[in-house]
């Protein structure tokens, strides 16, 4: 995996163009030097994790033949106030939609989401404490 982060030479904004070739831009707060054009790089690693963890629930519940029909992760963090300010504390608040789904089952796909396949999430819990929630809704069969 690779990719390259461009300054654009106007405050404190970034480009960055992933291996598989798409781009992303980032930028910094006012106080820092930036025009709040985009996300902060911290934030990108906390949406980069929802999505990591997100991609992970859905698959295992597509693989287990369940039908999911919507996967929503809201994300909170907090930073250590020092620098490094690593992320201290995120909780993960899933809501997870489907025909017939049962909470055990939906338990389980974010379970091992966070034990064996996120490894965004992984590699956050070394400085992080991780708390989840979860609610399912049955949308009916």
């Amino acid at each position: 995996m690779e990719c390259t982060v461009r300054w654009q030479r106007d405050g404190m904004s970034f480009v960055a163009e992933t291996g598989s070739g798409h781009l992303v831009a980032m930028d910094g707060s006012p106080d820092g030097g930036g025009r709040n054009l985009a996300p902060r790089p911290m934030e990108m690693v906390l949406l980069g994790t929802g999505g990591c963890t997100a991609y992970d629930v859905v698959l295992i519940l597509k693989r287990g033949r369940h039908e999911v029909t919507g996967c929503d992760v809201a994300l909170v963090a907090e930073r250590a106030a020092e620098d490094p300010k690593v992320f201290t504390r995120i909780e993960f608040r899933f809501t997870v939609r489907g025909k017939g789904l049962r909470r055990d089952v939906v338990e389980r796909a974010v379970k091992l989401s966070h034990d064996k396949y996120c490894s965004a999430s992984a590699m956050l819990a070394k400085t992080a404490s991780i708390e989840t929630t979860l609610e399912v809704i049955d949308e009916g069969s």
